[in-house]
């Protein structure tokens, strides 16, 4: 994977990637909002992909982080928390391996961070809270196996 990123003027930036283009607009949308941005979609396409395999559907999907950072630099993020909350045709506890299965083993970019980030989630499932603040094992994924996912490229 290939990212070119140029300058444009005052402080915008073209990012150019193997298939698209789109601009940076700092200070509007910082880099690290975009960093996050990226996290969360990374997890999200997952939970919708995850269940296509078993013929199952989510709807109303909603995935929310909110960090907490360094005072000083590098302000890098310490702690992240994801708040997962939708609808599907599934019980609480498939709805549940779809969640863990994204942040344990498909979702790239949660898994670049999670040995240098403690994360924290949460699912509300058909309105219904089924996890609350659970944190994530750092270091290593896991052997969780949904199959072959869609998705978009890591």
């Amino acid at each position: 994977m290939k990212v070119t990123v140029s300058h444009k003027d005052g402080m915008k930036f073209e990012a150019k990637t193997a298939n698209s283009s789109f601009i940076i607009d700092c200070p509007t949308i910082s880099p690290l909002e975009y960093f996050l941005s990226g996290l969360i979609s990374c997890s999200a396409t997952d939970i919708v992909s995850l269940p296509k395999n078993q013929d199952k559907t989510v709807t109303n999907l909603v995935v929310s982080g909110d960090v907490v950072r360094n005072e000083d630099f590098p302000k890098k993020f310490n702690e992240l928390y994801l708040e997962y909350s939708f609808e599907s045709d599934a019980d609480d506890m498939l709805a549940s391996r779809w969640v863990m299965a994204s942040l344990e083993t498909y979702c790239s970019t949660i898994n670049t961070i999670r040995d240098t980030t403690s994360i924290s989630y949460s699912i509300t499932h058909n309105g219904k809270l089924i996890r609350e603040n659970e944190k994530m094992i750092s270091g290593g994924g896991s052997t969780i196996d949904m199959g072959e996912i869609q998705s978009c490229p890591s």
